[in-house]
C-alpha cells in the first residue's frame, strides 16, 4: 500500500494500533484527535501514553485536530470512534470525503437511541450505500497488535470488491485479515461478546473459577447467535473470528476494559466510579442498554444480558445475579443448541 494516503478517526488505543498496522504497510496516515495535547504529543514524541504506553510510532503516521485536513486527500477512511460517538464524528467528516474513499470501521457496539449497527449508522452520514462499508473485527488486542504479536481479524462487507480492498491495505506478515460478507453477524458478535466479558470480568472477581466461566461463555455465544439470528446474520459466523475468537480474547484477558469493569463492580465498586478509574470508554456498559432493548425488539431470550443489566442499572448485587442464572428453569441442552444454531 506504499504511496496511499489513510485517515484514522479517533486516536484511541485501538485507532492507534491500527494507524500504526497502516503505516507499517506503507501507507501515510494521518490519526485524528479533537485533544490538541494529544496531537502533539504524536507529532512531537512518536507516542500516545495515555493509550498504548512505551510504544514508539511510526515516522508515516502523524496527528491533527484538523478533521478536512485527515480526510479530504486519504484512500482509506478508518472510524474508530467509540460507537457513542460515530455519529457525530462521521457527520463532521462527511463533507470532505472522497467518492472514492474506502470507508471502514472498527468500533464494537450498537447507537444507543436507535439502536442502530454502525454501518447502518455511517452510511446515513456519509450517504453511502451500506453496502460500501466495511467493518474490521476480531481477536485483537491493540496492546498486542503495536508489539506485532500475531493476530488475526476479519474484515466484513455486502461488497467483496470493498472487503478486499480492506484486506490488502491492512494484511501483512503479523496480521492476518479474512474476509466475510456478513457485516450483520461481525457487527452483533463484536458488540455483544462486550457484554458477555463484564460477565466475565464479574465472575472471576467474584472468584467463581474457571468452571464459571466456561459456562458463561457457552451460553453467551448462544446468546449472541440468538440475537443475530434475528437480526438476519449467518449463523456460521458466530462459530468463526468474529464471534468465538473475540468472545475467548475479550473474556479471558486484563486487557479487556470489559473484563476490568466486571472485576471491579465485582469487588463492590460503583459503575459511576469503575468508568472514573478505567477513563477509557468500556463499550460493554452502553451495549448492555442496548441489547436489553433489542432483545425485547427481536423477542429473544437473554438472560446473561437480562441479569447484567439489572446489575449495572437496578442496582442489583452480581453474587445474586450469578445465583439467579444458576437457579433458571430446567433446560434441555441439545434441544436448546438445535433451536439457535440449526437451520433457519
Amino acid at each position: 500500500m506504499t504511496g496511499k494516503k489513510a485517515a484514522v478517526l479517533v486516536a484511541g488505543s485501538w485507532g492507534t494500533a491500527l494507524a500504526v498496522v497502516l503505516a507499517e504497510n506503507g501507507c501515510s496516515v494521518t490519526l485524528w484527535s479533537r485533544n490538541a495535547e494529544q496531537v502533539n504529543e504524536i507529532n512531537d514524541n512518536r507516542t500516545n501514553s495515555r493509550y498504548l504506553p512505551d510504544i514508539i510510532l511510526p515516522e508515516r503516521l502523524a496527528a491533527t485536530t484538523d478533521i478536512e485536513a485527515a480526510v479530504r486527500e486519504a484512500d482509506l477512511i478508518l472510524f474508530a470512534a467509540p460507537s457513542s460517538a460515530m455519529r457525530e464524528v462521521a457527520a463532521q467528516a462527511a463533507p470532505y470525503i472522497r467518492k472514492s474513499a474506502l470507508c471502514v470501521h472498527a468500533a464494537k457496539g450498537f447507537e444507543q437511541v436507535t439502536l442502530k449497527r454502525m454501518s447502518s449508522v455511517l452510511a446515513e452520514e456519509l450517504q453511502r450505500a451500506e453496502e460500501e462499508i466495511v467493518v474490521i473485527s476480531g481477536p485483537s488486542h491493540a496492546e498486542e497488535v503495536v508489539r506485532q504479536c500475531p493476530t488475526t481479524v476479519v474484515v466484513a462487507s455486502q461488497s467483496q470488491h470493498a472487503a478486499e480492498k480492506a484486506q490488502d491495505f491492512f494484511i501483512n506478515s503479523y496480521f492476518r485479515v479474512y474476509t466475510n460478507p456478513d457485516v450483520i453477524g461481525v457487527e452483533v458478535a463484536a458488540a455483544i461478546k462486550n457484554i458477555i466479558a463484564l460477565g466475565a470480568g464479574l465472575s472471576d472477581g467474584l472468584g467463581f473459577g474457571d468452571n464459571a466461566k466456561a459456562a458463561l461463555l457457552t451460553r453467551g455465544l448462544a446468546e449472541i447467535g440468538r440475537l443475530g439470528s434475528a437480526m438476519g446474520a449467518n449463523m456460521l459466523t458466530f462459530a468463526g473470528l468474529a464471534g468465538v475468537g473475540d468472545l475467548i480474547v475479550t473474556c479471558t484477558s486484563s486487557h479487556s476494559r470489559n473484563w476490568r469493569a466486571g472485576s471491579m463492580l465485582a469487588k463492590g465498586m460503583a459503575l459511576d466510579e469503575v468508568l472514573r478509574q478505567m477513563g477509557m470508554v468500556v463499550e460493554g456498559v452502553r451495549t448492555t442498554q442496548a441489547a436489553y432493548a433489542l432483545a425485547k425488539h427481536y423477542d429473544v431470550q437473554m438472560p446473561i444480558t437480562e441479569q447484567l443489566y439489572a446489575v449495572l442499572f437496578e442496582g442489583k448485587p452480581p453474587k445474586t445475579a450469578v445465583e439467579d442464572l444458576m437457579g433458571r428453569g430446567r433446560t434441555h441442552e441439545s434441544g436448546e443448541v438445535a433451536k439457535d444454531w440449526g437451520p433457519h
